[in-house]
This record gives structure tokens, sequence and C-alpha cells, in this order.
């Protein structure tokens, strides 16, 4: 059974963390699994840890490299401690392991689950939220709990860091503070804070797929075998060629479905297309009486 967003929490932290009059907590707008719920446990246990000697932490001895720069490995160290108690396979599935500098964002853009805090995804395009008809800016997107926000401290896309989600607040102006668990801040784990519309802010690798972006020849990864796979059921694609990869025949394929729906055919698949092209499959699959299944939860793949 799902948890609603820790109580006992939410009210430790209206007592101790936030100024009178002020900020209200955020309810989350998608249900937090319980694994989120153990995960910020175990993070929030390590408040006050500090590196020894040289910069040594346990983070860095957990992946091989005592005295590594331990930002990632303080999170990922967490992941797998929830996967050791809870019997669950969080690691490498719904959170990444890794060290190195953009690996962590490239593993949630894989997946189909990474938000840019200004919605322009980097060798993609434009992103939206499922459902809606207006692209992501800086500031719609509210990240949920368990989400990790990627930093850069450089004018490049590069990450210099990467925190936890804890909890969103909201003061009386309308403005929303992000509330994260760092590690490597800059020699402990502790709790910090950044404006929603901080633009040191890479971007959001989520808990949740709620969001779609343009798709392009040469992008791959989970986003793109979702649209191969609708292709393939509406009969634009041969059975067995989800691989993943936008390609020649995926590009062409886009290309002659706009076509068909009086689009601009750019072989590109923009919002336009994918409002289209899911309507159609919405439609196919309502009247298939195959597809009358329901399926299991998300968050039931990764728990005992």
């Amino acid at each position: 059974m799902k948890r609603l967003f820790p109580l006992l929490l939410a009210l430790l932290l209206c007592l101790t963390a936030l100024p009178a009059q002020a900020e209200e907590i955020i309810e989350p707008a998608w249900p937090v699994p319980d694994y989120v719920t153990w995960l910020l446990e175990i993070a929030s246990a390590e408040v006050g840890y500090k590196e020894g000697a040289h910069g040594y932490t346990k983070f860095g001895e957990w992946v091989g490299d005592p005295y590594a720069q331990w930002c990632a490995e303080y999170l990922c160290w967490s992941v797998d401690q929830v996967d050791q108690q809870h019997g669950t396979a969080l690691l490498r599935n719904v959170y990444p392991l890794y060290s190195g500098q953009n690996t962590g964002k490239n593993w949630f853009i894989k997946q189909g689950r990474y938000i840019t805090r200004n919605g322009n995804l980097e060798d993609w395009g434009y992103q939206w939220m499922q459902g809606e008809d207006e692209f992501i800016t800086t500031g719609t997107y509210i990240p949920q709990p368990g989400d990790w926000v990627f930093f850069t401290w450089t004018s490049d896309t590069n990450t210099d860091h990467v925190a936890m989600v804890e909890y969103c607040t909201r003061d009386q102006n309308g403005n929303v503070t992000v509330h994260v668990l760092e590690g490597n801040n800059p020699n402990q784990v502790q709790r910090n804070t950044y404006d929603l519309t901080y633009t040191r802010i890479l971007g959001y690798g989520t808990v949740h797929d709620v969001a779609d972006w343009t798709m392009r020849s040469g992008n791959s990864g989970e986003k793109v075998r979702q649209l191969q796979e609708k292709l393939i059921y509406l009969g634009h694609l041969p059975e067995g060629s989800a691989d993943g990869v936008y390609g020649a025949a995926t590009a062409e394929a886009i290309r002659l479905y706009q076509v068909s729906k009086g689009l601009r055919d750019l072989g590109i698949a923009n919002i336009d297309t994918q409002r289209a092209l899911n309507a159609d499959y919405a439609l196919k699959k309502y009247n298939d009486p195959a597809s009358w299944v329901i399926p299991d939860s998300d968050e039931d793949e990764w728990l005992d």
C-alpha cells in the first residue's frame, strides 16, 4: 500500500525548519512510493556525517574510491541501503549507480525521466508535461520527493553536483523553494534549500515519468522506444523494430504519419505530432479487446 507523504516528517520540518508565518509544504502532485519514503529516511539519517582526513568517506569507499568527490556516491549508497533493507531493486532501475560527471543525468534521460529547468533538452528539443499543450518553462515543474537535482557551477551544461529532493515549500508570495538532502557540501551531509528558479539547476531526474519531449534523428532511449511501439501498433513500423534508436526508419515513419495528418512533414516527433499519435493510439487501444488488461503498478515492480 502506498504511503502518504510522511506526515510526521512534514510536521517536524514545520516545527524546526520553517520560519514563522511562512511557507507551506507543497503536497506532492503524484503518489510518493514506499521506496521513496524509505530512501528519504535512510538519506536523512546521514545528515551531519562528515568526511575524514584527506576527504575520506564511507560513500566513496563503497564505490571503490574512498577519497572521491561524493555527492553522487552518497545518494547511490542510500539507494543501495534501501535495496538491502527492503529487498527492492532500485539501483540501476529507478536510480543510477554512477560517479562520473554527466553519467547520472544521461542515465535519467535514457530512462525517459528527466526534466530540464527551462524545458529545452539539449540535443532533443522542447519538453512538455504529459497531457498539457504548453512547453515547460522555468518554474513549470515542481520537483517531487525522491527526485534528483542536477546542478552546474559553470556556464556549460555539464553537471557538477547532485542532490535529492526532500520536499518543496511555497511562501506567501508564491515563491517555491526546493528542500534537498546533499552530500559533499562542502565536507558533510546536510539539508539545503534552493529557489525553484535558481539558474544553476540544470534539471531533475524524476521518480515518475511525467513529461514528454521532442525527438529527432540521433536520439535514443526509453522515450524513443515508446514512440516506436506506438508506431508499430498503428502499423507505421514493422513488428520487432522498437530498438530505442531514432534512425532513418523511424524518421521516415514519422514523416509519413505527419503527411497523413496534414502536419508539417519534418520527420521530427514534435508536440503536435505526438499529440496526434497519442490520440490515435489511445483510440485503437480503446477499441481493441486484446488490450483490456489492468497493468501492475509501477511501484510493485521494485518491491517484494
